[in-house]
C-alpha cells in the first residue's frame, strides 16, 4: 500500500506503464492507484490518517489491476499521485477536478487555488497521465492490434450514510460490447450482487478517461468498481483479480472494429515543465 510520504526524494513519476508490449488485447487503467501527495503540497493540510482513506485514492484497486495485467500479459497504466492533488478521471472543467471537499471532508490545501497553482497540478500529474494513455493506445492501433480498455476502481461501502449493497459494479455508456459479457458472467455467480452503472454511472462524470481515450476511438471499454472492503486484504485482492481474469479469458475475441487513424501522441511519463 502506498503511504502519504513526505520525503521529496520519494517523488515518483506521475504515471507508470507496465508491460507496454503485452500480448493481451486488454489495456488496464488505474486512475486512482496511489494516495501519494508530493511534499510541495504539505499533505494538503490533512493528517496522515485522512490520506489513507478512500478520499485520497481507490484502496485495493491497483493490486487487483496489477495481478490481472500480469496474468493476462496485458499493459497497465497507473496514475501515481493522489486524486486529491488532481483527479485524472475528470474533465478539466469538472467541479471536483481538484476537490475543496471530498465526500464530507474539507481539503484545506485545495481551497482558493490560484490559476497558477491549478496549472501546476495539471502539468505535474494530469497531462502526463493522459499523454501516456494516448501514447499506448495510439501505438497499439497503429500496429493494428485489437484493443479493449478497462479501468479498475474501488468504492467505499458507505457513502454519505448510504449503504452500498453491490460487491462489484460495471459501468458503461451506450457501448455495451465489453460491459454486457462482464455483467452476464458476474451475474451468474452465486452470492455476488452486481451493480449495473452502480454505484456511479457516466452521468456522474466518472467515465472521463474511458470516454476520452477509448470511446473517442470506438474501442470496447468498461469500468470495474469493486467495493473496497472486498479488496482491503491480499486474499480479497487475489480472489477478485483471479475471478475477473477468468472472465476476461473466456470473452469472445473480436468485440468490434477499432479505429486505427487516431493521431499519435508523444510518450510522457514525467511531469511537464
Amino acid at each position: 500500500m502506498d503511504r502519504a510520504r513526505t520525503d521529496p526524494q520519494a517523488l515518483p513519476s506521475p504515471v507508470r506503464i507496465t508491460n507496454r508490449d503485452g500480448k493481451s488485447p486488454f489495456v488496464f487503467i488505474c486512475d486512482h492507484a496511489s494516495n501519494f501527495v508530493p511534499d510541495e503540497f504539505a499533505g494538503l493540510g490533512l493528517d496522515r490518517a485522512e490520506l489513507t482513506r478512500h478520499i485520497a485514492w481507490d484502496p485495493g484497486a491497483a493490486p487487483v489491476a496489477q495481478r490481472m495485467a500480469a496474468a493476462l500479459d496485458a499493459v497497465l497504466i497507473e496514475a501515481r499521485i493522489s486524486r486529491l492533488v488532481i483527479d485524472c478521471n475528470r474533465a478539466l472543467d469538472a467541479p471536483d477536478l481538484i476537490p475543496a471537499v471530498s465526500e464530507t471532508t474539507p481539503i484545506p490545501g485545495n481551497a482558493r487555488l490560484t490559476e497558477a497553482e491549478r496549472s501546476r497540478r495539471i502539468a505535474l500529474a494530469y497531462q502526463p497521465f493522459h499523454a501516456a494513455v494516448e501514447a499506448v493506445l495510439a501505438a497499439r492501433l497503429a500496429a493494428g492490434r485489437e484493443t479493449r480498455v478497462v479501468s479498475v476502481h474501488s468504492f467505499t461501502p458507505v457513502y454519505k450514510r448510504s449503504v452500498r449493497p453491490w460487491q462489484i459494479g460495471i459501468l458503461h455508456d451506450e457501448d455495451r460490447r465489453l460491459a454486457k459479457p462482464l455483467i452476464d458472467a458476474l451475474s451468474r455467480l452465486a452470492g455476488i450482487v452486481v451493480g449495473v452503472n452502480q454505484p456511479y454511472s457516466p452521468a456522474d462524470g466518472v467515465y472521463f478517461t474511458l470516454a476520452s481515450h477509448a470511446g473517442a476511438r470506438g474501442l470496447p471499454c468498461a469500468m470495474i468498481e469493486i467495493r473496497n472492503d472486498e479488496i482491503s486484504a491480499t486474499s480479497g485482492q487475489r480472489k477478485w483479480a483471479d475471478l475477473l481474469t477468468g472472465i476476461f479469458l473466456d470473452l469472445e475475441p473480436g468485440l468490434g472494429p477499432a479505429k486505427t487513424n487516431a493521431p499519435a501522441a508523444d510518450e510522457a511519463v514525467a511531469p511537464a515543465n
